[in-house]
């Protein structure tokens, strides 16, 4: 979850669930964002040819070991832009019709900031859990903090904070003031642009290393 765009929310969130899936966990990804999905872009698929199977619900299409659910799905890329009462009767249909079956993690890679659709997961999840995702900018510094307070005024529990495109650990201190974890800093790589799409060569960068280690450790240290 992030407070602002830019940041690397959704890569991280699809390399998390590709990473899960490599240490044999049975894992599905969400893509919440229903004005512009892209983790199909990381995962190098064409959303015009996935399909889904229709068994006691919608049973997700499996793409590289995730079970995998996106707006693309139904709207085969087009853009399909909702608001209001729309777009959460929308995201309570796909959540009441798709059928996961046993899963040990569901990833969602949320739409930035604060919005219906956050509120949306809040009501209907139980044991939601997020992580934080930022850049060191001091104009996310704020951010970080509304959306530190928003998810503890709402009771969700966060598992820590990731400091993407960084080199330094601008956000340790911040997290440390407000009791979450740091979960480490992730340094921007020029050249990964061109390892999205193709996972092998996904598995080679530093990004898929880091996350690696953070999936790793978040199992040792929380109920995950």
């Amino acid at each position: 979850m992030s407070n602002k765009g830019g940041v690397g929310k959704t890569v991280l969130s699809t390399i998390t669930a590709l990473s899960l899936v490599d240490k044999q966990y049975k894992t599905g990804l969400l893509d919440l964002d229903f004005v512009n999905p892209s983790t199909h872009v990381v995962l190098g698929v064409d959303p015009s040819k996935l399909v889904f199977e229709e068994e006691k619900g919608i049973k997700p299409p499996v793409i590289h070991g995730i079970e995998y659910i996106s707006i693309t799905l139904f709207t085969k890329g087009a853009l399909a832009p909702l608001r209001g009462e729309a777009l959460n009767e929308v995201f309570a249909e796909i959540l009441s019709i798709t059928n996961w079956g046993e899963l040990d993690y569901l990833i969602i890679d949320t739409p930035p900031g604060f919005s219906d659709e956050h509120l949306d997961l809040i009501n209907y999840i139980d044991k939601l859990e997020v992580v934080i995702v930022s850049t060191p900018s001091s104009l996310s510094i704020r951010s970080v903090e509304n959306l530190i307070d928003l998810m503890k005024n709402h009771g969700v529990r966060i598992n820590g904070l990731i400091e993407n495109m960084s080199s330094n650990s601008s956000l340790k201190q911040l997290c440390l003031s407000r009791g979450i974890r740091y979960l480490g800093n992730i340094p921007y790589d020029p050249g990964f642009e061109n390892s999205i799409g193709f996972i092998n060569e996904l598995k080679e960068t530093i990004v898929w290393r880091k996350v690696s280690a953070i999936v790793d450790y978040l199992s040792k240290v929380t109920n995950i």
